[in-house]
């Protein structure tokens, strides 16, 4: 396995913002990209090796399944989009896990100790459905989960504060979508809980604090609204990902994994802060949550439960 070897199956817009990012920050000597549509994939790797006397040598090709093998890393950026404004969510969803049997076979075969990156969505799901699909071990499989909007709380708070994102240090939990929640007990700028104490002359308002959540909750809706897609942003928690399995930080990244007891919560994918490394999913861990923050962890895994148990997700 060559750590330095990347895949991303699936070039749309998350796809390509992954491999430009993986690129750009030269996270690999060797990029191989994966389309049903092979020209496109064709057109995407070309596009991007001409880049190459810009950003250095990374080898980018077009390629089939079986050019993954030895890889150390796969992005999967792959997916069906809706066929018809009638067809529901939970046909959707069977149409997706389709796809994900396929690439699972493929990959436990051509590449079956590489780790897994899930970004199709929706990602905790379609997580657990490649940790079922997968022969490979559950620690080489994890998805985006809610790293994203955890990126855009901590992008909000940054701005109400007047402080640089970076000095912020503040969750989103539970499923990437509606029913995640934010954790205030736990988020601090300075070393200072922002829920307790005025920061930089502001006070925490939790009337703009909530509208601050909403605005997190809605940023997709937004983006999407205004240019059809969201790409850039995802793109670059990929390419965080990876570097932090590459080179083994073991840094703690709220992504989605399987829980199997933390916080009375089992059978279900979801992001809690864990520690991510060479191995993939070293580790959890678990702030101490208020009751309401519980709740809504507790609520929002039932929300993924439903389906999960539907799709025969549970093993």
């Amino acid at each position: 396995m060559d750590i330095q070897k990347i895949g991303v199956i699936g070039t749309g817009y998350v796809g390509m913002a992954a491999a430009f990012s993986i690129f750009q920050q030269q996270l690999a000597n060797e990029l191989v990209l994966i389309d049903k549509n092979v020209s496109r994939a064709e057109g995407e790797a070309l596009d991007l090796m001409h880049g190459q006397p810009l950003v250095g040598r990374c080898s980018v090709t077009a390629g089939d399944f079986e050019d993954l093998e030895g890889t150390g890393i796969i992005v999967i950026c792959a997916g069906v989009s809706q066929s018809s404004p009638d067809e529901n969510r939970l046909d959707l969803l069977k149409r997706n896990i389709s796809v994900f049997k396929t690439i699972a076979r493929e990959l436990d075969r051509y590449a079956p100790n590489a780790l897994l990156l899930i970004a199709s969505n929706p990602v905790d799901i379609l997580t657990q459905a490649m940790q079922t699909l997968s022969a490979r071990p559950r620690n080489l499989i994890l998805g985006t989960g809610t790293y994203l909007d955890t990126s855009r709380f901590r992008t909000l708070l940054a701005q109400y504060y007047d402080v640089s994102p970076r000095s912020v240090h503040a969750y989103i939990l539970g499923e990437h979508g509606d029913s995640e929640i934010p954790v205030w007990s736990a988020a601090s700028i300075g070393g200072l809980r922002i829920a307790e104490n005025t920061i930089n002359g502001r006070e925490f308002d939790i009337n703009k604090m909530e509208a601050l959540f909403s605005q997190v909750k809605n940023s997709a809706y937004d983006i999407i609204a205004s240019k059809g897609h969201t790409n850039w942003a995802i793109g670059l928690v990929i390419a965080s990902i990876i570097r932090t399995i590459r080179d083994d930080q073991r840094r703690i990244l709220p992504v989605s994994v399987r829980l199997e007891g933390e916080y009375g919560i089992e059978n279900v994918c979801l992001s809690i802060p864990t520690i991510v490394g060479i191995q993939g999913i070293e580790s959890h861990i678990l702030p101490n949550l208020n009751d309401e923050e519980l709740k809504g962890l507790r609520l929002s895994a039932q929300t993924l439960l439903e389906p999960v148990k539907a799709l025969g997700l549970i093993d």
